[in-house]
């Protein structure tokens, strides 16, 4: 779990798992759906209370929580109110096999998780992952992934891996192995002293020299190491900016930071791209799934 608590979704109190469990029940038996019960407790309780609620369920009324959720429920409202019930060790497991499952792979949500998750949460990522789906997620990532893009991502996954270990050759390998290194201090110096060298900052140097999924790779580690909510914020921005949403990245994104860092994201949203986030929600979804969103948000930051 996050220790430094910047979330907008802290532990609900005075909290009473089973009343939330009985005003669940109620909100979703019989004809229609209480939509807005349903919203309020779930966006504003904890995920480990929602746990508890889960639980308290189970033994009130035998039911399923999540199955109920699933059947009474639909669209984006469904999935967002489903993702928040997932907990929050499995989030990202669950993530990262459903972006490498069947044809294709979601190279986003890859290059999104593992770029920006701290050394310690996937190593905690991999043991969940080969605990819930008896499976090794390395050995799956490469088994989906090819080149150099495959290669960042093996360096990530491997968390004690240490530059000077692998002697490669051309500007991609140098750049895979600093990178690798993980030491967000050091690393923060070395892009420093590469300005001084070079004149450029070394986003512009990826930009030139790679392309593709690497290139999408590379800069979000690097925006990572430079800060973490200003990355987000970023895949806020770009998840709802212009015509359409990508609905999934924006339920990954505010499910999985509720707890940890969206209160800064939202200040790097505001400072880096002069808008509120929850502007730019209330402008793009409608709906039970708006009202669940802007309550995630916590606040509109004029």
């Amino acid at each position: 779990m996050a220790k430094n608590m910047r979330g907008t979704v802290t532990a609900f109190s005075p909290f009473d798992a089973r009343a939330d469990a009985e005003a669940l029940r109620k909100a979703m038996k019989g004809l229609g759906t209480d939509e807005e019960t349903v919203l309020k407790i779930l966006t504003t309780r904890n995920n480990a209370q929602r746990q508890e609620i889960a639980s308290a369920f189970k033994t009130l009324f035998g039911r399923d929580l999540v199955d109920d959720l699933k059947s009474e429920l639909t669209g984006k409202f469904e999935t967002l109110m489903v993702s928040l019930m997932r907990p929050a060790y499995i989030f990202d497991a669950h993530a990262l096999k459903h972006a490498i499952k069947g044809a294709g792979t979601n190279e986003k949500v890859l290059t999104e998780i593992l770029a920006s998750r701290t050394p310690e949460e996937v190593q905690n990522i991999k043991q969940v992952y080969l605990q819930e789906y008896e499976a090794n997620l390395e050995d799956k990532i490469t088994g989906e992934t090819s080149g150099y893009f495959q290669r960042l991502l093996v360096v990530l996954l491997q968390v004690l891996f240490r530059a000077g270990e692998l002697k490669w050759g051309t500007d991609e390998e140098k750049f895979i192995t600093i990178l690798g290194t993980r030491s967000v201090s050091h690393l923060r110096r070395v892009f420093d002293k590469y300005m001084t060298i070079s004149g450029f900052q070394i986003e512009e140097t990826i930009d030139r020299e790679t392309s593709g999924d690497l290139e999408n790779l590379l800069l979000a580690v690097v925006k990572c190491i430079r800060s973490v909510p200003a990355y987000f914020a970023e895949t806020l921005y770009y998840s709802m900016k212009g015509a359409g949403t990508d609905d999934d990245t924006l339920i990954r994104v505010m499910v999985s930071r509720s707890e940890i860092d969206l209160l800064d994201i939202r200040q790097e949203l505001r400072k880096n791209f002069a808008k509120s986030l929850h502007q730019m929600i209330q402008k793009d979804t409608s709906g039970d799934y708006r009202k669940a969103l802007l309550l995630l948000c916590g606040g509109d930051d004029e």
